[in-house]
């Protein structure tokens, strides 16, 4: 494997997954202006509460997808590497197929039972319980694609994985945009955005995976027998583990405070802050998916020599790069927070400030989960992200109940910090790294300086930039980012990043 073959892999991945990121970002910031000229403050915290438990079902893939594409690598060292793989693949898609089905009756069935419009505070949202269901075993339907997804990573085609996943969030949003302003029905947004979804990662699993790997149609169809598929869901269980807990820091705290918190506006306040820190988490992890494939194979194939070396310069990039877009969040987010909202829904600085640090504290541990997961760290995801969520579990429901969404946030950096990083992080450098207590000293350095830095500079730019409104905002950002650009110019020399490069403790 050539080092420019993996570089232009690197790059094609990070060029999808920005752009993804970008739909992220219009999803959930530049569509709220819109939802809040159709709907009010209490209908978008039912939406926000929806898409929550959407992206939460996904604890349905029961570690499936990590098991997957860790049996995926093992095949690369086989003689019938693509006859393996095809097996594979077919036996567990009839998984994924059947446990779907299983899912979305058990879903709907507690859906009419216990009615989570009762249960999260939302008896007066019109057609909520349906709103849910739909909401619900749309995200279901697209579990099978996680298999499919799992082998477009092992194959290092996670470039083509990204653009598809891309098509479909753009033809969602253009769903709901079209349905909001034609109906301003919410249950017309929840169809709009979970069909499309449904729809492009159907072409994703049906067509397309079949189209790139024909070998997959010499898997001879045939089912696996009971005990065989129980061994699946036992071996998957601690990424099961692993990922419910990434799910759950993720969306569960909205639905926690939208049952323990009486002010609906209270609720979308937090729905709303969570998305700052959400997105500066979802930029680390679309940055650290290819590092953590090429990881993986570096892994499965003993390329010794190389391994560190990335692993070093990835946790790096990753550092660096959520300590410069925190710093200026810290900035600019309160300004933005005003526009974004129209100020129908009031601003809390400890709540931002508590989510953006503590996430870009935790950001070099997002690494060492990503690597975890490739390299078929099984046992140890299962014990640290286990005692995480337990963590979370205890200190959220205490704090949240106590002091509402401050809690909620307390309880997610802590259990990230204590357990995530102090734990899990620490565990994998040191396995993978020579050098791993002055790299950990260096990323702290790095995180304080940059960040404070790039938030000191911030300060400055809102005291001397001219103009009211939009017109301000827009020109404290750009003179931001261009005092950002001078800074960093001098690593445009590949001899100075190299020299650079060379320096940082492996």
């Amino acid at each position: 494997m050539s080092v420019s073959s993996r570089s232009r892999r690197i790059f094609e991945g990070w060029s999808a997954n920005l752009f993804l990121l970008l739909l992220g970002i219009t999803q959930q910031v530049a569509l709220i202006p819109i939802f809040l000229h159709f709907w009010s403050g209490e209908t978008l915290a039912a939406w926000l509460v929806l898409y929550a438990a959407a992206n939460l079902v996904l604890v349905a893939d029961a570690g499936l997808q990590i098991r997957a594409i860790n049996r995926f690598f093992s095949f690369k060292a086989s003689v019938d590497c693509d006859g393996r793989t095809a097996g594979y693949y077919g036996a567990m898609l009839r998984v994924y197929i059947s446990l779907t089905g299983l899912l979305i009756v058990t879903v709907l069935a507690g859906t009419y039972f216990f009615r989570p419009s009762r249960l999260l505070g939302f008896e007066a949202i019109s057609h909520f319980d349906a709103l849910f269901a739909v909401m619900t075993v749309g995200a279901l339907l697209t579990l099978p694609a996680s298999l499919t997804a799992g082998l477009y990573r092992s194959r290092n085609l996670y470039g083509a994985l990204g653009w598809l996943q891309c098509g479909a969030m753009l033809a969602a949003q253009l769903g709901e945009v079209i349905a909001i302003v034609t109906t301003g029905s919410l249950l017309a947004v929840a169809i709009a955005y979970v069909a499309l979804q449904v729809l492009v990662q159907s072409y994703l699993v049906f067509i397309d995976a079949y189209r790139r790997f024909p070998f997959l149609r010499r898997a001879r169809a045939r089912w696996q027998s009971w005990r065989w598929t129980a061994g699946q869901f036992r071996r998957a269980f601690p990424y099961a583990l692993a990922n419910s807990t990434e799910l759950a820091l993720q969306n569960l705290p909205v639905l926690l405070v939208s049952a323990f918190v009486f002010d609906r506006l209270v609720v979308a306040q937090w729905g709303l802050t969570r998305v700052v820190a959400g997105l500066l988490r979802a930029l680390c992890v679309q940055a650290t998916l290819p590092l953590a494939a090429e990881l993986g194979h570096d892994y499965a194939v003993g390329a010794g020599e190389r391994l560190p070396r990335l692993y070093a310069r990835g946790s790096i990039f990753v550092t660096l790069l959520a300590s410069v877009i925190a710093s200026g969040l810290l900035s600019f987010w309160p300004d933005f927070f005003a526009l974004w909202t129209h100020d129908a829904i009031s601003y809390d600085p400890a709540l931002t400030m508590t989510l953006l640090i503590g996430t870009a504290l935790a950001a070099p541990s997002i690494l060492a989960v990503g690597f975890a997961n490739y390299s078929n760290r099984g046992e140890l995801l299962a014990r640290t992200k286990g005692l995480q969520l337990a963590v979370f579990l205890a200190l959220s429901v205490m704090l949240t109940w106590q002091i509402g969404p401050l809690g909620a946030a307390i309880a997610i950096v802590a259990s990230e910090m204590l357990v995530q990083f102090g734990l899990l992080a620490v565990v994998v450098i040191s396995d993978t790294l020579q050098r791993p207590i002055r790299h950990i000293a260096f990323l702290g350095v790095l995180i304080v300086v940059v960040m404070l830095c790039g938030w000191a500079l911030g300060l400055i730019v809102r005291a001397i930039a001219p103009g009211t409104g939009l017109i301000r905002f827009l020109v404290e950002c750009a003179l931001w980012l261009g005092c950002i650009a001078l800074v960093a110019s001098p690593l445009a020399n590949s001899n100075l990043r190299k020299r650079l490069l060379d320096a940082t403790p492996v």
